[in-house]
């Protein structure tokens, strides 16, 4: 009671002075931190409360390319409370891309933060899952699904049935005459494949379609698509829902919880972000929900081969590799938010980035009519002209320039700009040795254009790539061994940098397991679209319209297309 009529006798003046000295204390304690801090890298400066957000202006990428350019190849940044050492020489990266799941060193991405708790998604799933017995158990019915031959077979055989739907929407919009092949349709790539990959990931994961081109194509057409409207309008938010969870992400990476609730504009674009957080997990569950209402329905009956089925059953009866114990150790099925948290990881890695990869592969093709011309001599060698066609993997091993193409354009503009990882034990990275809880960034950006590294770094030549010894050196992005589930990462090669200098799909036990799918869809599309149709973009003075945030996201991409004279 004393306490409380202390507080109630406080004047203005009383508050104000105490408010004062808290202010004081904590701006003393900030920067005593600041100068203490081992290994004093250069880089900006960081003020109290908002640390180094001063310099964000709204592109990640942007903000750590400019950074690069100003502090060089090791440098450090106060962001969200995390002392973050960001980092673009192969040399440097080397340790963070181990092969071996034994050692766990750098098993978490970031340290745990309350923003990705307050996002859901901490210690669940694969991709900020920290806690490695957890993760190596998802990772297992993960990979066990999404690696398996027959899944791959089906991502070919998918791509085709949904192109086949992507072509009949542009002909129904470029043509007034069913019969006309002479048509031609401006339109905008990049929400056209966004919304392609979607329509891919969904039904490879869950064995269910969506709608989402249906969705699109709605809307610019006055002859609506043959779907029920709930299913055209449920897919459109969904695809849109997932855009914009990847591009909120970094809201509660980078910026502390101050930021996110106070600040007006950020309090309000991190509110949005949770509020479409709830509309997709709502919308996960209940998919998860009636799936499982399916499997109790088919006691006796095969079932499906999805991935959303083969995490269900896992550590059940139903599961063929099940067991109940090992050496004393108890195994559970899986619950439904570990699954949701599965099948998120799988909607957020594989959509957003293989739709931006094509777009950007689209807007160098079409700078560079000579590559393209390679790349058609190419596809037309292997795929003879005739009406249809269906790929094989063999078709796809064949196309040596188009790998190089992709390899080239994710160089000079990768999607991801940057991965991370948490040292758990001490390490030597830099010439300086650093304690346990010390976060990284890799920039990619600045990676795959370092001049030490690359010839000419801003030069757009897939030329770099297209050799036996390169392909060989670059066995996790090359189809064949992709196919094949090979592991090994880069090994060096003199006429391009050396190993670590490129760097697609990660590295080590955490190396993407969508890499297969992700190479199976862009070949297959580099076939299809350049394959049929004549693509030219409409101004082609015009930049790249992009946003980024963990990824950079295609905003626009204005194009017009028309069948190629010869068609297949």
């Amino acid at each position: 009671m004393s306490l409380r009529k202390y507080f109630e006798n406080l004047t203005l003046a009383d508050c104000l002075l105490l408010t004062a000295l808290f202010f004081f204390s904590y701006v003393v304690q900030f920067y005593y931190k600041h100068f203490t801090r081992p290994n004093k890298l250069p880089g900006p400066f960081p003020l109290p409360i908002i640390e180094c957000a001063y310099c964000f202006r709204g592109d990640i990428r942007q903000l750590f390319t400019s950074l690069t350019k100003k502090y060089g190849d090791i440098y450090e940044i106060q962001l969200g409370g995390i002392r973050r050492i960001i980092i673009s020489r192969p040399e440097y990266i080397e340790k963070f891309f181990n092969n071996s799941t034994k050692h766990s060193t750098f098993m978490s991405r970031l340290p745990y933060t309350q923003g990705i708790e307050e996002l859901g998604v901490a210690r669940k799933g694969l991709l900020n899952n920290d806690d490695f017995k957890s993760w190596r158990f998802n990772r297992q019915f993960f990979t066990q699904a999404i690696l398996s031959p027959s899944f791959n077979n089906e991502a070919i055989n998918r791509t085709k049935l949904l192109f086949e739907e992507l072509e009949g929407y542009w002909k129904s919009l470029g043509s007034t005459n069913p019969d006309d092949e002479e048509w031609s349709l401006k339109t905008d790539f990049s929400k056209w494949f966004h919304r392609f990959t979607n329509d891919m990931i969904v039904v490879l994961t869950t064995g269910e379609r969506s709608y989402s081109m249906g969705s699109y194509y709605n809307t610019l057409s006055p002859v609506k698509a043959s779907h029920p409207d709930t299913l055209i309008d449920d897919s459109d938010r969904f695809v849109k829902g997932i855009t914009q969870f990847v591009v909120g992400v970094s809201l509660f990476v980078f910026l502390g919880p101050f930021m996110r609730h106070y600040v007006p504009i950020i309090r309000d674009k991190a509110n949005s972000v949770l509020k479409n957080r709830d509309y997709l997990f709502g919308k996960l569950d209940t998919i998860i929900r009636k799936r499982r209402q399916e499997i109790e329905v088919m006691q006796n009956k095969e079932l499906k081969h999805d991935m959303l089925t083969s995490l269900i059953v896992a550590n059940t009866e139903r599961d063929i590799n099940y067991k109940k114990t090992v050496g004393g150790e108890i195994f559970l099925p899986m619950t439904d938010i570990e699954i949701r948290s599965n099948i998120l990881d799988a909607f957020l890695a594989g959509t957003d980035t293989t739709a931006n990869l094509f777009s950007f592969i689209t807007y160098y093709l079409c700078h560079y009519p000579e590559v393209k011309r390679k790349m058609l001599a190419e596809i037309d060698s292997i795929v003879q002209p005739k009406s249809s066609f269906q790929l094989t993997h063999n078709d796809l091993s064949k196309l040596r320039y188009c790998e190089a193409i992709i390899k080239e354009v994710e160089r000079i503009f990768p999607v991801v700009n940057l991965t991370s990882r948490y040292a758990a034990s001490p390490i030597e990275i830099g010439g300086y040795q650093w304690p346990v809880g010390t976060t990284f960034h890799i920039d990619f950006v600045s990676l795959h254009r370092h001049k030490d590294y690359w010839s000419n770094p801003e030069a757009f030549d897939p030329d770099r790539f297209f050799h036996d010894k390169m392909n060989e050196s670059y066995l996790n992005v090359k189809y064949e061994n992709i196919i094949k589930d090979d592991h090994n990462n880069n090994t060096k090669d003199e006429k391009v940098g050396k190993k670590y200098s490129f760097v697609m799909f990660g590295g080590g036990f955490r190396i993407c397991p969508g890499r297969k799918l992700a190479i199976i869809e862009l070949l297959s599309l580099m076939v299809y679209v350049f394959g049929k149709y004549d693509v030219e973009l409409v101004d082609k003075e015009s930049p790249l319209k992009t946003k980024s945030s963990a990824i950079t996201n295609c905003q626009e991409l204005m194009v017009k297309i028309k069948p190629r004279f010869q068609q297949l």
